[in-house]
């Protein structure tokens, strides 16, 4: 004759692995996981219209009134061309943007970058500055991208500097 203790133990032993299991599965039920959802992990914001996305989007400047230099980047994960508008206040600005491919906005013009300027920034730095993002198919999305100066050693070579007098 068999003893019962072996099976019931082995039931024991696989019941409580079910419940541990469950009871740790349950944790992100309780508590998201962060890195599943789209943020903003830079100093920029980002917005999304249609098929393409606005990165890290930062206005640099010295003061209100002065020119300012907007960064970040703009990806299209479509596959057809799109313009993006960038319109600060009463100013616009237009990127191309290929199919498949990223703009990246820092001051320059060579093959994928662009040069995009707000000629006088209407907020100094420390505040933000409220932009719509549109594409010619998708429609748009109001932000309100950050304004910096160059106190930030990454970005002081970046500040336009006011012309001299």
């Amino acid at each position: 004759m068999t003893s019962p203790r072996p099976r019931s133990r082995r039931l024991l032993i696989a019941a409580g692995l079910c419940v541990a299991g469950v009871v740790l599965a349950g944790c992100s039920a309780t508590n998201p996981i962060t890195t599943e959802h789209e943020y903003s992990a830079s100093d920029g914001v980002r917005a999304t219209v249609g098929d393409v996305r606005a990165s890290n989007l930062i206005v640099l400047s010295s003061a209100k009134g002065s020119e300012g230099l907007l960064i970040g980047g703009l990806t299209n994960d479509g596959v057809d061309p799109r313009t993006v508008t960038l319109t600060f206040g009463d100013q616009q600005a237009t990127v191309q943007v290929d199919g498949k491919a990223t703009v990246l906005l820092d001051g320059t013009t060579a093959d994928g970058h662009a040069d995009v300027r707000v000629t006088s920034v209407s907020v100094p730095p420390g505040a933000v500055l409220p932009t719509t993002v549109a594409t010619d198919v998708a429609g748009s999305q109001d932000v309100s991208i950050p304004v910096l100066d160059g106190s930030q050693p990454d970005y002081a070579t970046l500040v336009p500097t006011p012309p001299a007098s």
